[in-house]
């Protein structure tokens, strides 16, 4: 079958507890538009549409000529799919994760390794750390979407360390002092202060964070009461995250990290070691094809602080700094590429109004994985005998160095997102 080189997914829904639940999920809204026989629970968490070759989430081809045969599967028999430069680079592997993700409550405060820690963390646990890859990762809104990215300015710190006296009472006198005195130092002493200052916290004995903890939840809901203003203290993001995760250590992390609010398009990258937390909303992900995370917080899962805390990038910056600006292709005015400073993935963002009857989405040398969130067409290739139905929620399979045209339905635009690799 190696000339099927066109072909449509059904991907694999990940139910995770944070997840938004039924129909708010953008998730579950593409689902449900994808396959109409799927019947939506209302009390369900539709966390992750994984759209890929990962083990632990592998697509399963649509097409009556591959029975029951796995993206991941096909890719193994088909290696020229990939393309020659994807193929030899990432040793005959997919090298990317597509997703959509749905967040209703905070995902844990977390890292993802670099490739020699990921091999290293593999190795020693495999049950928690299950591959040897990196994890670089870059989320794109598709609503107004929250999260926690990096480090903030260390000018902010220090304004919560002498604003909020019980995260300053966590830290201890001695390193946030340490932490103020580095302020205008030379990088690497801000970055040494910062880490001690982190770890120190993340460190606490349970008892002690959780009486601090209780306090200032205890003072914000009084001042809120009282009409005062309680945004020195990030006193909704404090009580929203407590009221999801009460007496978790995580809840301080917002002193230290930069809190992003995307709006639709928007884009932040997530290098190695990069401290995160997604807190709400609906976006497309794309990431090395991974599953690999060191979490410390805001979660039941598994944590690993000692790990975190020693492999963190301790390098403050404004949340600017995270934002990845798409750019506007020379060739094609409808297509905007996010074009992170890895090797493993690209994301082109397809705009089409509704003028457009007739659109031809351009061959490249890489795999891609193509998403409609918006329009319908049908959709025809050189490599596809036949005519693919394209509607909200439909996910395709393109190998290398093809093209695929779509003919639009009248009256209506289109949005698609295509997960690529672009060497």
């Amino acid at each position: 079958m190696a000339e099927l080189r066109v072909f449509p997914l059904a991907c694999v829904v990940q139910n995770y507890a944070w997840g938004k639940l039924g129909r708010d999920s953008e998730v579950a809204k593409l689902l449900a538009s994808s396959d109409p026989m799927v019947q939506i629970e209302e009390d369900k968490a539709y966390a992750e549409l994984w759209m890929g070759a990962h083990p632990k989430g592998d697509a399963v081809i649509l097409d009556n000529r591959i029975p029951q045969k796995t993206l991941g599967q096909w890719i193994a028999d088909n290696p020229a799919c990939l393309g020659a430069k994807v193929k030899d680079a990432f040793q005959g592997q997919l090298p990317f994760l597509f997703k959509v993700l749905s967040v209703n409550t905070a995902l844990s405060i977390q890292a993802h390794p670099n490739k020699e820690l990921a091999e290293k963390l593999h190795a020693q646990y495999p049950e928690h750390y299950p591959d040897a890859n990196h994890k670089p990762e870059m989320a794109i809104a598709l609503t107004p979407f929250e999260g926690l990215c990096g480090f903030r300015p260390v000018e902010e710190i220090v304004a919560f360390l002498q604003n909020v006296s019980e995260f300053r009472a966590l830290i201890g006198s001695v390193a946030a002092e340490q932490l103020e005195r580095s302020v205008g130092d030379d990088p690497r002493g801000v970055s040494a202060a910062l880490r001690v200052c982190f770890t120190r916290m993340m460190k606490t004995e349970k008892k002690v964070f959780v009486d601090q903890l209780n306090m200032l939840v205890k003072r914000i809901s009084r001042e809120a009461a009282e009409g005062k203003d309680t945004s020195p203290s990030c006193g909704e993001l404090l009580l929203r995250l407590h009221s999801q995760y009460p007496g978790d250590i995580g809840c301080f992390a917002i002193y230290f990290l930069n809190l992003m609010k995307l709006q639709p398009g928007e884009c932040m990258f997530l290098g190695a070691n990069e401290p995160h937390a997604y807190l709400n909303g609906d976006c497309i992900e794309c990431m090395a094809c991974s599953d690999n995370t060191v979490r410390a917080g805001l979660t039941p899962k598994f944590i690993d602080v000692l790990t975190l805390c020693e492999m963190l990038n301790y390098t403050p910056a404004p949340s600017s700094s995270k934002l990845l600006a798409p750019t506007q292709s020379r060739t094609d005015p409808h297509v905007y590429l996010y074009d992170p400073p890895i090797p493993d993935f690209a994301v082109m963002k397809i705009e089409l109004p509704a003028s457009n009857k007739l659109y031809l989405i351009s061959a490249i040398d890489s795999a891609s994985i193509l998403l409609v969130v918006q329009g319908t067409a049908t959709g025809t290739s050189t490599a596809a005998v036949s005519e693919m139905a394209l509607h909200r929620g439909s996910v395709l399979f393109i190998s290398a160095n093809e093209s695929v045209s779509l003919h639009m339905s009248s009256g209506e635009g289109m949005l698609l997102f295509r997960a690529c690799c672009l060497l």
